[in-house]
């Protein structure tokens, strides 16, 4: 049996460590890649979309799943690995797909992306202002301003993960956060366990109820006075609700 473990924007296969360590001992093989450009994964060469990170997990596992293994697959993802994990997991079913597909066995959603917003189009135009602010700042009498303009500019809209991004990660970015995924999940079969913060400011918990309402076999687990960071902050919950998916399916 094995666990493929997909982080959030900004992280590393090193934020699934709490997580690793509460499932010692179970009888299930982890895998946490770096996807590209995070962690020791270089920038892709052109701006990604989240398909393109997706058909990237389908060949990284082919490549470093253990040859020994039952292939039984599941697949977790905390925010943007989240949000892979909802494009993978709904290839499965739909027959539309020419994508490489990605059977899995069931799903665990932390925190997920996908549910886009109002603000995220506020985001976008944001990043527009930073790029204008940006020209604004190279005019020649105004360049000395520029590194505070710049941290006021970004500040300002909010887009700290743009600012220390390369500029194919900026773009990769913007691809992103302009997808919306409530279609799809309806498409998603597998039994499907979702963990929440309830004072998550980066994506709200009505994201998470809105998932569980849609996907048909989910269940919703939420976390009084949790953030964003649900998969590092409930490991030991996280990872009791996988080993008892373990025990129901070995004995079943």
């Amino acid at each position: 049996m094995m666990l493929v473990c997909l982080h959030g924007w900004g992280g590393s296969k090193e934020s699934f460590e709490d997580l690793r360590r509460a499932l010692a001992g179970s009888s299930i093989t982890i895998l946490t890649p770096d996807l590209p450009g995070f962690g020791e994964e270089p920038d892709p060469q052109m701006p990604w979309t989240p398909d393109d990170y997706a058909d990237w997990v389908v060949d990284w596992v082919g490549r470093n799943a253990p040859q020994a293994n039952d292939r039984t697959l599941w697949l977790l993802g905390h925010s943007y690995g989240g949000r892979i994990a909802i494009k993978l997991a709904a290839r499965a079913c739909d027959p539309k797909n020419t994508r490489p597909a990605f059977p899995i066995d069931r799903l665990f959603l932390c925190a997920a992306s996908g549910i886009r917003h109002p603000r995220h189009i506020k985001r976008i135009i944001g990043l527009t202002l930073a790029k204008a602010g940006k020209f604004f700042l190279s005019i020649p009498g105004l360049n000395v301003l520029a590194p505070v303009g710049k941290k006021l500019l970004y500040k300002l809209v909010r887009v700290h993960d743009y600012e220390k991004a390369s500029p194919v990660m900026r773009q990769t970015l913007i691809n992103s956060s302009a997808e919306d995924l409530r279609s799809v999940l309806p498409c998603i079969t597998v039994p499907t366990a979702i963990f929440w913060g309830t004072d998550d400011g980066m994506n709200p918990l009505s994201d998470g109820k809105h998932m569980a309402a849609q996907i048909p076999h989910a269940e919703l687990h939420t976390y009084e006075g949790v953030r964003h960071r649900v998969h590092r902050d409930k490991a030991k919950e996280i990872a009791e609700t996988i080993i008892a998916a373990i025990k129901a399916q070995t004995s079943a």
